[in-house]
């Protein structure tokens, strides 16, 4: 099969958001067009696959997916929920994640081992994810043992992380989380110590500790990996009840409370709705805070002739837009681009999976290795018993 990337003219055009689109009409201000598919014959060639591979194979899409993808899911989530979904289909053969690295290492820890768990495109990862490292955390802890409070301290990592981090975290009575439960994840964690490390998304740790467990931003410190003990001081890290560590969303990261003024501005009544690993700033001066869940429910109830600026992922913007044409809805900045390791899943490295597994062929497999997937298990088990509610800080 060929893979036709995008030519110069086009993923410039992507990438600095220019390019016409009908939706800009309806108030779908949303920059750039990804490229076609290269093959017009791909949507059928995926159809026949995956009828022909039945009830072997059962796809787990992500909400900022293409809508080329995300047509063949046969569940769209957040990260929490696909997690759900992956570990209650045992008697699915083959799993695929279309999502990114990360995710599918999750899928595969969760799965019974006869169960194939593939990516689509192996390049599919997470900028922020690769923020922290197995090493880097490992580090991160002899600082804290040196400064006397590794012991009373509880990582939690987000589901954002590697399978190594969440291995380290498992393994030293933590948790992992998502944005639809960090709440209730560093409540239990502050159960069971007097301090939290949260990784890697600075953000959401900070918005969730302070909007929602009521701690100011005097009791968050943020440690950074790539500067001795973190760039603290050993009182810093004795003082402080959340220790955040210094990584971000590239997507999520770009919005700015300047955006939120401006939508104001120009669009008197409307509501912001953003994601909780938005800058703090960005938060504060928003509406409505939520998990991707939270966001795509929240416009579901929303009554008719209402306006929404939404900051989040371009792909989910431009669906919740179509799917509620009686609502104004628009991308509450205006020069932000797809998330690009997640745009990586597209029709032709998705037939290029399902044909393979239809021959008998199984491709991009993701697999952690035992000694790392336990503990992680340890870890994702723990997330997966918590209350399941929504995170929201509005």
């Amino acid at each position: 099969m060929t893979f036709t990337e995008p030519q110069p003219t086009q993923l410039a055009l992507m990438l600095l958001g220019r390019g016409s689109d009908p939706r800009s009409e309806r108030g779908v201000d949303c920059p750039g067009e990804l490229p076609p598919a290269s093959d017009p014959d791909l949507v059928e060639r995926a159809r026949a696959a995956k009828a022909a591979l039945g009830d072997r194979l059962f796809i787990l899409g992500h909400h900022y997916q293409r809508d080329e993808v995300i047509q063949f899911a046969d569940v769209t989530g957040d990260s929490f929920k696909l997690a759900r979904e992956a570990a209650a289909r045992p008697d699915a053969e083959y799993i695929v994640f279309c999502g990114v690295h990360f995710m599918a290492e999750s899928a595969d820890i969760l799965t019974a081992p006869e169960q194939q768990v593939i990516l689509p495109d192996l390049a599919a990862g997470c900028s922020m994810a690769d923020m922290a490292t197995g090493q880097q955390l490992v580090e991160a802890w002899d600082v804290l043992t040196d400064v006397g409070v590794a012991d009373v301290t509880i990582p939690i990592t987000y589901m954002n992380s590697s399978a190594a981090i969440k291995g380290f975290t498992g393994a030293h009575r933590g948790a992992v989380c998502t944005s639809s439960n960090a709440e209730r994840a560093l409540r239990w964690a502050f159960e069971q110590g007097e301090k939290v490390l949260f990784l890697p998304d600075q953000h959401l740790g900070r918005n969730t500790a302070v909007l929602e467990l009521g701690l100011s931003l005097d009791d968050c410190v943020l440690f950074d990996p790539h500067k001795p003990g973190g760039g603290l001081t050993p009182q810093q890290l004795r003082d402080a009840k959340v220790i955040l560590w210094r990584g971000h969303c590239s997507v999520h990261g770009r919005f700015s409370a300047a955006n939120v003024d401006d939508v104001r501005a120009r669009i008197p009544g409307v509501n912001v709705l953003v994601h909780p690993e938005c800058q703090h700033d960005v938060v504060l001066a928003a509406d409505y805070v939520g998990s991707t869940e939270y966001i795509i429910k929240t416009l579901d109830a929303a009554p008719a002739g209402s306006a929404w600026a939404l900051g989040t992922e371009l792909n989910l913007v431009r669906r919740l837009a179509d799917r509620h044409p009686d609502k104004q809805v628009v991308f509450l900045e205006k020069t932000v681009c797809y998330c690009s390791t997640m745009n990586r899943i597209d029709l032709p490295h998705l037939v290029h999976s399902l044909e393979s597994l239809a021959r008998g062929e199984v491709v991009n497999r993701i697999t952690v290795e035992d000694s790392v997937a336990a503990n992680a298990r340890i870890a994702l088990d723990r997330m997966l018993a918590l209350p399941q509610t929504t995170t929201t800080l509005d």
